[in-house]
């Protein structure tokens, strides 16, 4: 398995711009062989905004159960736990 920390990004996660710089760093990861461990430790905010550009639009590129196949979450906050699943949510609603 290989971690992917996302606190390296700061402690507060919020911005369009800031999700898809980490989502364009992740990518090549879940490409690999290799299982990832998306490290949210030390994250104190995920936002919507954020969580949907980054971790939803993944969705764009392979179907959920690969990407649950692929990952796994490590260190989410409830409060980040709900952004991560309502952008996931929101996200296969506005693909169908």
């Amino acid at each position: 398995m290989v971690t992917f920390e996302f606190k390296r990004f700061g402690e507060n996660l919020g911005t369009r711009p800031l999700g898809k710089q980490a989502r364009e760093e992740l990518l090549p990861l879940l490409n690999g062989d290799e299982r990832v461990v998306l490290d949210f430790d030390g994250v104190n905010v995920v936002s919507n905004s954020f969580a949907d550009e980054c971790i939803a639009k993944l969705l764009l590129s392979m179907p959920l159960e690969d990407l649950k196949a692929r990952t796994t979450f490590r260190g989410l906050n409830p409060v980040a736990a709900d952004s991560v699943l309502t952008a996931l949510q929101r996200r296969r609603i506005a693909m169908k």
